[in-house]
């Protein structure tokens, strides 16, 4: 890896994370096109870093609410447990799902077209404007339903929004729960690969994870800001008719 591959990645995180389009996907396609082997050890290590930029960018929106809403923090965490608790149960198989293209593309598709349906899907059916009034089972299914995440080319903010949208939260709300659940679940997802790994990095190495981590968590505060800015307008529509198209690019390059 160079510095321009460094600064690419970092931005394709950043970007991607929190919108739900499969940060996975976009992360695979772009080491392909840009011919990092997928066994390549720093890269791997790198991706962990520039996620903890992207949550990082979370905690700092969201401080005066992570550091005094408990209430928030009883969903958040009511909502982590299922999560936690099917991604570990699975974690062998996930590392096998998470090479099959066909998969990736057909939950890209799939996921899709639920987003450019879900605002009509969930019209008339919401019951929470704000992440407080969300009863604690209400929660626990949303976290259930991010589970779903595990499976390569969902979506982890895809798979929370669209499972608090059914589950009767307004598409802000829901958004903005899938951003705040993605701290615990990134921390023990990266948190895991990290100590699963092995580390020992050059100075230039170095040089590289530092620059990733800022570009990562600096684009990632761009990412939300957009998103929440097109919502109230769009929804989730347009999210979904990207997905659809990443889907058959990711078929074009990846099927052949």
């Amino acid at each position: 890896m160079n510095v321009f591959d460094a600064i690419i990645l970092a931005i394709v995180e950043g970007l991607t994370e929190f919108l739900p389009v499969s940060s996975t996907g976009h992360m695979n396609l772009a080491r392909h096109l840009l011919g990092i082997d997928p066994s390549n050890e720093f890269a791997n290590s790198f991706e962990v870093i520039i996620q903890l930029g992207a949550i990082l960018a979370i905690v700092v929106l969201y401080w005066p609410r992570l550091t005094r809403d408990l209430e928030a923090w009883k969903r958040i965490i009511v909502a982590f447990i299922p999560t936690g608790a099917i991604a570990f149960a699975l974690r062998h198989q996930i590392d096998r799902w998470i090479s099959s293209v066909p998969l990736t593309v057909l939950m890209l598709v799939l996921v899709g077209l639920v987003l450019i349906v879900s605002d009509r899907l969930t019209a008339g059916k919401t019951r929470f404007k704000d992440i407080n009034e969300v009863p604690l089972a209400t929660a626990a299914g949303i976290g259930t339903i991010q589970a779903l995440s595990i499976v390569p080319g969902t979506s982890r903010s895809g798979a929370s929004i669209l499972g608090g949208m059914f589950l009767g939260l307004e598409r802000t709300a829901a958004a903005e729960f899938s951003f705040l659940l993605a701290v615990p679940t990134m921390v023990a997802a990266t948190g895991y690969k990290f100590v699963s790994g092995t580390h020992s990095f050059s100075s230039q190495e170095w040089g590289l994870l530092a620059l990733g981590f800022l570009i990562a968590f600096v684009i990632a505060i761009l990412s939300v800001r957009f998103m929440l800015s097109l919502l109230p307008r769009y929804g989730f529509a347009p999210f979904g008719w990207y997905r659809v198209g990443l889907g058959l690019l990711y078929a074009v390059f990846f099927l052949r």
